[in-house]
């Protein structure tokens, strides 16, 4: 088979030697039916192909190493093919071969990252107008495209607009929100998905099969996971491991390859937070960092792992770990809340953030790690309250009062955290603090603009907030990602579940008048001159 012959041929001899050819080039997929996660794509383009209904110009939109560039060479032979079958190129005939060779000139691939420049551009619009020297299409296949610049999106615009029949174009570009809204209108636009982590898999297996590489199930499964649905990424990390480990692979070699530290590890470091521990997990981290571990990655790995341990908590499913490690998860899980679980995840996910712009980034990562080992006190009226999330059985425990200046009824932890919470449709009764808890953070901008409004959850994950301040810039202040993402935050921590928020507006004079005496009440809190004038 020309497939077989396709990828012997990849080890090219050079001076008498054989030049290594990377394994996602050797084993980059030939077909269509080869693509894996794509299916929604590849099937698409298989009927357009049989039916004769090819595109002028496409655009294939998508993370990396989903297999944009891959589908875009597989289109460009299909369409030229001259013994296509169901849709598929043959790869045996002479343009087939003549494409995957390199050596016909009808098929251009072009960088946009290195040849963004309208002069770049105009050699293709003179081109176009040449018929194709021997395939029946020119295509013209155009990587990270919205690296181009405004001059070149604009000469690229009139060829796109009114083409030669005989001229194909297939864009690629993983950030489609760059692209000029002429450039989106005028491609048939397709989303690859990541990929997921069970197909990794399978292609792995197939990739290990060929190469004759031995690989255990968790060590393909780690794999996986660290290729963030990225394919490309997936056979450049089993290369490395394949290159470096002799034998069989297992999950703790393909760890310690690339540079995460072992589970066991991360089990000791989180059981030390849980438990309170500080002093252990000191001397866990310390143990890590010694070996030199990155900090980032490292505090990545214990964020993921809690999170694990939460969905395990809820759901009994972590399909990465094996039989100890899920012992380890039902261990831990019994002696921990949800809601602490949570709040966690967004401690460290803020330390992870603040330790990217530190220049101590071992001292910060400790200090967080500490911080999050210490018990939180708060205090009512006089009476410390200590929340020992990891015994559940203390939240049901009355406060004992025993100030007499006390006016309020005896109430559980429970009966507060119930306070918090709301019925669908209903307004939310913890919105309050979730505004006090946005200006005591000093994060005025946010506060400001929420002065007045109304919440209500609008489903189990979802809450809908009705701006008192009507105007659109205010929602754009809102919406604005990390603005955003401190009000989910905060919320998620007030209902303690998950939550994400959607901001809706009206206008009418009453609002309006309420608008301003917010705005006269927040000047006299910050002691800023104000005046209003009437229009």
């Amino acid at each position: 088979m020309w497939d077989a012959f396709h990828r012997e041929v990849n080890l090219k001899f050079r001076g008498g030697k054989m030049a290594y050819t990377a394994l996602y080039r050797k084993f980059r997929p030939l077909n269509f039916s080869e693509m894996v996660g794509q299916e929604h794509i590849t099937e698409t383009l298989k009927r357009q192909i049989i039916a004769g209904r090819v595109g002028h110009a496409y655009l294939f939109n998508g993370g990396r190493g989903t297999g944009k560039t891959t589908a875009a060479k597989i289109l460009a032979r299909a369409v030229n093919c001259l013994n296509p079958h169901d849709g598929e190129p043959c790869n045996e005939c002479e343009i087939c071969k003549a494409i995957l060779s390199g050596s016909l000139t009808d098929v251009v691939e072009m960088d946009a990252a290195s040849n963004n420049s309208v002069e770049d551009i105009r050699s293709i619009r003179e081109e176009v107008n040449f018929l194709p020297t021997r395939a029946k299409y020119r295509v013209y296949i155009i990587d990270e495209v919205h690296m181009l610049s405004t001059g070149a999106f604009n000469a690229l615009l009139k060829t796109l607009e009114e083409p030669p029949e005989h001229v194909k174009f297939i864009l690629a570009t993983t950030e489609p929100q760059k692209l000029p809204a002429t450039i989106l209108s005028r491609c048939q636009r397709f989303d690859f998905k990541r990929i997921s982590n069970e197909n990794v898999v399978k292609r792995l297996k197939i990739i290990c099969k060929e190469s004759n590489i031995e690989i255990t199930d968790d060590a393909l499964k780690i794999i996986a996971v660290l290729s963030e649905g990225a394919m490309r990424d997936a056979i450049s990390i089993l290369e490395r491991c394949a290159g470096e480990q002799k034998g069989l692979i297992d999950d703790n070699q393909v760890r310690e390859l690339v540079g995460i530290p072992k589970t066991t590890q991360i089990y000791g470091v989180v059981k030390g937070i849980l438990e309170y521990n500080s002093d252990a997990v000191i001397e866990e981290t310390n143990n890590i960092i010694e070996a030199g571990k990155d900090v980032d990655n490292f505090l990545w790995e214990i964020i993921k792992y809690i999170k694990d341990l939460l969905v395990y908590k809820s759901s009994k499913v972590a399909n990465t770990y094996n039989e100890e490690e899920k012992k380890q998860m039902e261990e831990l899980s019994n002696s921990v809340s949800k809601e602490r679980l949570l709040k966690l995840i967004y401690e460290l996910s803020e330390l992870a953030s603040n330790i990217k712009w530190s220049s101590q980034k071992v001292v910060m990562f400790q200090a967080g790690l500490i911080k999050a080992c210490m018990k939180i006190e708060t205090k009512i009226q006089n009476v410390n309250i200590e929340e020992n999330y990891s015994k559940p059985e203390t939240l049901n425990k009355p406060i004992q009062q025993n100030i007499s200046k006390v006016e309020k009824p005896q109430r559980t932890l429970n009966s507060e955290k119930k306070v918090q919470s709301a019925n669908v449709g209903e307004s939310l009764s913890c919105w309050d603090n979730v505004i006090n808890k946005i200006k005591q953070s000093g994060k005025m901008g946010i506060y400001v603009n929420l002065i007045g409004s109304t919440a209500k959850e609008a489903n189990d994950m979802l809450v809908e907030v009705n701006l008192a301040n009507k105007n659109s810039f205010a929602k754009q202040v809102l919406e604005a990602h990390e603005n955003k993402a401190e009000i989910e935050k905060i919320v998620s921590m007030e209902l303690g579940k998950p939550m994400s928020v959607r901001f809706v507006s009206g206008e009418n004079k009453t609002e309006k008048k309420q608008s301003s005496s917010s705005i006269e009440s927040i000047a006299n809190d910050l002691d800023v001159p104000f005046n209003i004038i009437d229009e």
